[in-house]
């Protein structure tokens, strides 16, 4: 089978979202061959260049999401191809064409501006008027040479400012002036540069057999557009909702109010119609699901399929090695403002004044750039002042109560080590999708006790003590409990563990996806390539490589015929004079015994 793999901002980059699960798919289905097609999202990232990838790959292209203007070719290792996105500029629009174009981008701005709740189809009909404007773009676009340079232009600017004075469009939008426009327009255009992609022809997205995309949204555009132009099956998997990666880092973002409301209408109308295109749609967790059915996603397409993690590292710990002691806990992750270390540190507060003895080790990755700099100096300056008799030097492991450390050095070499170096494992974060440093402690057999947020009551399943986030009293009672009982907190480990190996592993996500692709070719009528189709009206005959009679009871398969031995008879020729031999024999005896 022929897979095209969609991906935004990761595989086959070294860095990015996803890029350990889509090496892994592709490496543990070797009898599938993979063909990618890459979104980048930054020049660093570009710059960073590509995994080793495995020989189960075909083809490559790629394209930037992240460059103004005409995207040109993306260099990169010389495997594959990569994707040429055209400008527009080497052929001018003719009236027809400019006509076309208006027409296309007035349904989908309006149905942009229409203040409609997000995610679901409305009685204006707003979700088909995009989708009509969609499709109409990418057909111009295939037709015409690609849109960047016209979705930029005047025009479009001029159709934004009427359809956000439209009666109907929502207030915010109303508000919008010139400035917002061009800002719009900029992001419109990027968001929609799939469609000037050139990978929308017989050698790349329609000889695949299936389109799997590793994201929603902009990722998933160019199997929408197969499925359209060539009728490929699209199947979406989705860890976490880029829509709502989106809401989240709206406040963020530098643009005006209208600005923000018109890219989140804009992302919710794709994000349906990418799940109203999508014959099966994976997401990673049942906190992912609602999102995704919130937004549109059929119920009946829907499949939880959890995202594999390799056991294999943490199989010693997890097995017995309980060296780090019972009395520290643990914490492992990105320090950041979402895990709310801060109210960790004034629950450990809370459980050293119960349990003297108890340590805290927090092993935080570092995040680039001036905020994470400054969040791991807002922790320790607290741990500090929590502490004030006591050292805090993250070198001092034996002396301080709480210590900040960094996974590598010559105590903890690897994470399997961070992990053993307690016995119980903390979680503190407000904002959450699915907990991977969670399932990490599970594969090591750790009691945790973790925050109610995002995927984790799913992923802990009742091995483990949830309580609410925001709440440091909460989570040093909780802690407090599992110190206190030793017996508890072994049972507790061995069931996350077993828990882990049930449903966490790569071997489980593996054939989940084995099934899924199985399934989803086996209910799509058979497609033949145009050049499939002329070879078979103009080559010769194509023998079965083992012909049927081969299996006939009694009888030996014909011996293979060299390459080039054409005065003989074929083998298959022959095994089929043999067989019609036998029935006419047996249909002569049968007359004469009549």
């Amino acid at each position: 089978m022929r897979i095209g793999l969609l991906t935004d901002g990761g595989y086959p980059y070294a860095t990015g979202e996803s890029r350990l699960w889509c090496d892994r798919l592709v490496r543990g289905l070797p009898q599938h061959e993979f063909d990618l097609y890459a979104l980048s999202r930054s020049a660093r990232q570009e710059r960073q260049g590509w995994v080793r990838l495995p020989e189960g790959i075909g083809q490559v292209r790629t394209a930037s999401l992240w460059a103004s203007g005409a995207g040109l070719p993306q260099a990169g290792p010389p495997r594959g191809l990569t994707g040429r996105l055209a400008t527009g500029l080497g052929r001018a629009y003719g009236r027809r064409e400019r006509r076309r174009f208006t027409a296309h981008v007035t349904a989908l701005v309006g149905a942009v501006c229409a203040g409609a709740d997000m995610g679901a189809p409305d009685g204006t009909g707003a979700a088909d008027r995009f989708a009509e404007g969609l499709y109409g773009l990418a057909e111009l676009a295939r037709e015409c040479g690609g849109l960047p340079t016209a979705l930029r232009s005047e025009a479009t600017v001029r159709v934004l400012e009427a359809a956000c004075r439209a009666p109907g469009a929502g207030r915010t939008v109303h508000r919008a002036t010139v400035p917002d426009y061009l800002a719009f327009a900029v992001e419109l255009e990027r968001a929609l540069r799939p469609l000037s992609l050139d990978w929308y022809d017989e050698d790349g997205l329609g000889a695949v057999d299936l389109c799997h995309a590793a994201s929603g949204g902009t990722a998933a555009l160019p199997g929408v557009l197969a499925k359209r132009f060539f009728g490929v099956p699209l199947l979406v998997t989705e860890h976490q909702v880029p829509l709502r990666t989106h809401y989240l880092a709206a406040p963020e973002a530098s643009f005006r109010a209208p600005v923000r409301a018109l890219l989140a209408h804009f992302h919710g109308r794709l994000a349906f119609e990418v799940y109203r295109q999508a014959s099966v749609v994976t997401p990673g967790n049942t906190h992912v699901r609602r999102w995704q059915e919130r937004c549109g996603a059929d119920p009946a397409t829907v499949r939880t399929v959890y995202p594999g993690m390799d056991a294999e590292r943490f199989r010693a710990v997890g097995e017995g090695d309980d060296r780090g002691g019972p009395a520290t806990l643990v914490w492992i992750g990105r320090m950041e403002p979402a895990k709310d270390l801060l109210a960790l540190l004034h629950a450990f507060a809370e459980v050293r004044r119960a349990e003297p003895g108890t340590r805290l080790r927090v092993f935080g990755a570092p995040v680039e750039g001036e905020e994470g700099d400054g969040y791991r100096a807002r922790c320790e300056a607290l741990a500090a002042q929590l502490f004030p008799d006591e050292a805090t030097d993250a070198h001092a492991v034996g002396d301080s109560p709480v210590t900040f450390e960094e996974i590598g050095g010559p105590e903890v070499p690897d994470l399997a080590e961070a992990y053993a170096a307690g016995g119980i494992v903390v979680l503190s974060s407000v904002v959450e999708g699915f907990p991977i440093s969670l399932v990490e402690a599970m594969f090591c057999g750790r009691a945790t006790v973790s925050t109610d947020v995002g995927a984790v009551v799913e992923v802990v399943g009742g091995t483990g003590l949830v309580v609410p986030p925001r709440n440091p009293r909460a989570l040093a009672d909780a802690c407090i409990a599992l110190l206190r009982d030793p017996e508890r907190r072994a049972r507790l480990g061995a069931a996350a563990r077993a828990r882990a190996l049930e449903l966490f592993t790569v071997e489980q996500n593996l054939a989940a996806f084995r099934g899924i692709y199985l399934d989803l070719v086996a209910h799509v009528p058979a497609r033949w390539t145009a050049e499939a189709e002329r070879a078979e009206r103009t080559g010769p005959p194509r023998p079965f490589a083992t012909p049927p009679e081969a299996h006939v009871l009694g009888q030996s398969p014909p011996a293979p015929v060299a390459p080039g031995a054409s005065a003989r008879v074929p083998s298959w020729a022959a095994a089929g004079a043999e067989a019609e031999s036998v029935c006419a024999g047996a249909r002569g005896a049968g007359s004469s015994d009549a």
